[in-house]
């Protein structure tokens, strides 16, 4: 059975730390990203919720580096949303430029009533490059 090799992006492992979780967990060349929010250097929401979109996916691109891998990588996303009808064309917005080129990942989106003071979450599975 393959290990649990925890990955943190630079600077962010105390977040982590507190709330006693892996940003990543890599798993021979797989990569399992726990859910990324907007949040701000010290973990605090970012109000504007289009910022915090991007800030999400910022976050996310971050976690991917920090394992060697890149949004080009990523298979499968999951995504969380308070206000899916309301948030949609916001997310869209940030996803067509993150994800701008066939082929696209799979997606899911899901809509939730409480996400500790966010709006949106994205989490993704990735296949970690040969090289990384």
């Amino acid at each position: 059975m393959p290990q649990r090799d925890p990955v943190y992006p630079v600077g962010r492992q105390a977040l982590y730390e507190t709330n006693r979780y892996s940003a990543a967990i890599r798993s021979d060349d797989l990569l399992f990203v726990s859910g990324q929010v907007g949040s701000r250097e010290d973990g605090t929401p970012e109000p504007d919720f289009q910022k915090q979109v991007q800030l999400a996916f910022d976050n996310l691109e971050a976690v991917l580096t920090a394992a060697g891998a890149t949004l080009d990588d990523i298979v499968d996303v999951t995504t969380f949303h308070t206000d899916p009808e309301a948030q949609f064309g916001a997310v869209m917005a940030v996803k067509n430029t993150v994800f701008g080129e066939p082929p696209y990942p799979n997606w899911t989106a899901v809509g939730v009533t409480w996400l500790s003071g966010f709006d949106f979450e994205i989490k993704v599975i990735a296949r970690i490059p040969k090289s990384a």
